[in-house]
């Protein structure tokens, strides 16, 4: 039953990194909206603003890539499971190993969230002057 509730956890984790995916794009295409309009960037800030956010988008994406990828392995896991009850096989192995990379999937994407969410964090378009 444990690995079923990793599955709804995975998804709550896509769910999340997606909503933060879409305000990055949104927030790259007001940029180079506005700079499209000023025919240029604005200055330096419009410039690493960018670079920050494609560092960040890159993260979130790769980030949903070890997710996706551990839930995979986790439906793998339950797969494995069942069909070894049906056919009296023993895949306890099998089922351990992938269990075993899903969670190393998870701690990935789960890193890669952590990294980003401090990009975001750190970064100086929030910042008081």
């Amino acid at each position: 039953m444990a690995p079923v509730f990793l599955l709804t956890a995975i998804a709550t984790l896509i769910n999340a990194l997606n909503i933060r995916l879409g305000r990055g794009i949104d927030r790259r295409r007001l940029i180079l909206g506005r700079v499209r309009g000023n025919a240029g960037l604005r200055s330096d800030d419009d410039r690493a603003e960018l670079g920050l956010l494609a560092r960040r988008i890159r993260l979130i994406y790769f980030s949903l890539l070890a997710a996706g990828l551990g839930g995979l392995l986790i439906c793998l896991v339950v797969a494995g499971a069942f069909v070894g009850a049906l056919m009296a096989v023993d895949l306890s192995k099998l089922v351990a190993v992938f269990f075993t990379l899903a969670m190393l999937a998870i701690v990935a994407c789960l890193g890669m969230f952590l990294r980003e969410v401090y990009l975001a964090v750190s970064g100086g378009s929030h910042r008081i002057p």
